[in-house]
Formats: structure tokens, sequence, C-alpha cells
């Protein structure tokens, strides 16, 4: 797999430059994120919750939370405890205040730390989300490792993440759009325009569909299903433990 990092030249690590990268856009990030896929993900992540909410979970983990828009939407689930974690504090920031305005304060915990290296005992959460965020681990399986270890046995682990279309005319067209829209409503609108770069060219190069499931299941977990969404742009991949 090819490693694509958000600043070229850098002498930081991946883990530090999506932290640098991601504090750097916080500001603009959910608007932005509107735009890019036309409000789509609005959808994809009440998929989610759906999923989520079918099994009843009581504590629930959100990695890669971001400004918290899954944490958030995850309270629909009446789940007693939702953490929302991400190694961006300015990410996180905003999350903090999108929680305090909801008034879920009491349900919704936005935690500063490294999904590679959780301070969570093992067997903590009946299920654990990622949307757009397994593809900025450092190193996949061992972010998918610790995922693994703090799910309890039989909860539910759901991944929402970018794929590439294989359909004409969809696969044409999503390149187009991620090599010159996509970057180009970076450009216009977010102060760091190696961010919308780096996120159009980290998504191209991901595993996805099959590829992604069969690492999932090398991992250890079991009943792995991919859900394509929307003519393949994005895809919701379920998992369980043992």
């Amino acid at each position: 797999m090819s490693k694509i990092t958000p600043y070229k030249n850098s002498d930081l690590g991946k883990k530090e430059q999506v932290t640098k990268m991601f504090d750097t856009i916080s500001g603009d990030y959910d608007g932005l994120n509107r735009v890019i896929s036309f409000g789509i993900d609005v959808k994809w992540r009440k998929k989610v919750v759906n999923l989520v909410e079918k099994t009843n979970p009581e504590t629930i983990l959100d990695i890669a939370t971001g400004t918290g828009d899954l944490a958030i939407a995850l309270a629909k689930t009446n789940a007693k405890k939702i953490v929302g974690f991400d190694i961006s504090p300015g990410m996180l920031e905003v999350g903090k205040q999108k929680v305090l305005k909801k008034n879920l304060q009491n349900t919704v915990d936005m935690v500063l730390g490294d999904s590679e290296d959780m301070p969570f005992e093992d067997n903590t959460f009946d299920a654990i989300t990622v949307a757009f965020g397994v593809r900025n681990f450092e190193t996949l399986e061992k972010g998918l490792s610790e995922i693994l270890r703090v799910l309890k046995p039989n909860g539910i682990f759901v991944i929402l993440e970018t794929s590439v279309p294989t359909k004409t005319p969809y696969k044409q067209g999503y390149k187009v759009y991620t090599k010159y829209l996509l970057p180009l409503i970076g450009k216009l609108f977010s102060k760091d325009r190696s961010a919308y770069r780096y996120l159009s060219e980290s998504a191209s190069v991901f595993p996805y569909g099959e590829t992604l499931n069969n690492i999932l299941r090398e991992i250890g977990f079991i009943s792995v299903k991919d859900f394509p969404q929307t003519f393949g742009v994005a895809t919701i991949y379920t998992s369980t433990k043992k």
C-alpha cells in the first residue's frame, strides 16, 4: 500500500502530521465536509447509527471522532456512555462546544489520545465506530488490533470510510472529482491547501472492499461484511469479536 503523508518533506511522522493538519483545519472542517460530500455524509452516519442502535449498546467508543458528529449522533442509541476519541486537540475543542450546545455532556465525553495506544481496559466497549479515520492511522494493523482489544466479545465494530467506485461511469467521475475538484474546494475554502490534497490522495490508495475485509479478518475480527454506499464512493464495514 502506498504511503501518503499530509505534509511532504516534513521531519514529523504521519501521526504528528495528521494531528497538525486537523488542528489547522478544525474550524473549517464541518462546513467543508458538507460541501465536499454534498451533504451525503450525514446520511452515511445515520446508517452507522442505525446499525449500532440495533445492538442496544451501553458503552460506545467513537475513534477519530474529530468534531464529534458521529459521537453526537450515536446519542440516539440511548447508550449510557459515549466516548469521542481523537488525537487532535483542535478538533476535540470544536466537538466539546457542539456537545455542550446539544446538552449531551453527561453522555458524551470528548477524550484526547492515540488510537494506536488507547488508555482503556480490555473488553470495555459494546460498540466501536470509526468514520473517515482508519486511513489516518499511522499503522493500520496496530490501530485495528487496539480496537479489537477494547471491544467486548460479541460487540459490534463499524467503519465508515471512503472507497473507490469500480463501475463506469462512477469510477471515472470519482477520479476527476478527487484529483481536481476536491483539492480546488480545499484551496478555495480552507487555509490549509495541503490538507485536502492529502485527504483525496489518501482516499485513493487506502484498501477498501474485500481487501479491507481480509485485513480485518487477519486481525481477528469475525462476521466481516461491507456495504458500499452511493455508487461505491464510501463503504460501511461491520464486524464483531469472538
